[in-house]
């Protein structure tokens, strides 16, 4: 508190009172005023939700245009279908989530993510629609290559036997069945859950089981860590 000087007098300054800057936000005022919208009630909310749901209808619709080359036998209304399905589903996502936002990127960048992955995710569902899921290999020859000399060649058709020998003594039926169906008959891992009434997290640990138990079976037996079996 500073002394002012008038003549011979010597006056008090009157305290004045700090004001504390108020907090900055956790987040950009945008990705706030989602999330304030979102947990709101009545009316607020339900537009919330309607923005929220268009937008991830338009994230859906992007993700299905830069796949729909892959998916010809598709037409126009059935992949509507599948984006306001994903729109729909991203949107329950995202408020059961709202409470995991940190606040890293913008909420929107955030929320877009979950309808580009269950866009993704049904459009491989769709494509493995009536198809049988494979979980005997088709073929061992496809990791074999033929551009090795014979020495080299000799070399993998015995790691090859050596493997099919582990996947079948080494590993479970269960993880057997998950092993070839992801790693060597190429199901995609959301196609596999869904036909083994299971999740994508126990199919994730399924299969680094199996794989731990390959490469040590091929250890002791004096092989190389085969590429394959070291790849995620």
């Amino acid at each position: 508190m500073s002394i002012l000087e008038v003549g011979t007098v010597k006056a008090v300054e009157p305290a004045v009172p700090l004001v504390a800057a108020p907090p900055p936000p956790p987040f950009d005022l945008e990705s706030h005023e989602w999330l304030r919208t979102l947990r709101a009630d009545g009316a607020t909310r339900d537009a919330a939700i309607a923005r929220l749901h268009t937008l991830l209808l338009g994230a859906a619709r992007f993700e299905i245009s830069r796949r729909r080359h892959t998916m010809r036998h598709l037409r126009g209304n059935e992949l509507e279908d599948i984006a306001a399905e994903a729109a729909a589903d991203a949107t329950l996502s995202v408020l059961r989530r709202l409470d995991d936002f940190r606040g890293a990127s913008r909420f929107t960048t955030w929320a877009y993510k979950f309808a580009l992955l269950e866009a993704a995710v049904k459009l491989r569902k769709r494509a493995w629609q009536g198809r049988e899921v494979p979980l005997e290999p088709d073929d061992w020859d496809i990791f074999s290559s033929t551009a090795l000399g014979p020495d080299a060649a000799s070399e993998q058709r015995e790691l090859l036997a050596a493997v099919q020998t582990a996947v079948a003594e080494a590993l479970t039926p269960h993880q057997r069945s998950v092993l070839v169906a992801l790693a060597v008959n190429g199901v995609p891992i959301d196609v596999l859950a869904e036909r083994l009434s299971t999740n994508r997290g126990a199919l994730y640990k399924t299969l680094h089981d199996a794989r731990r138990k390959l490469r040590a079976h091929l250890v002791e037996r004096g092989f190389a860590l085969a590429d394959r079996l070291e790849a995620e």
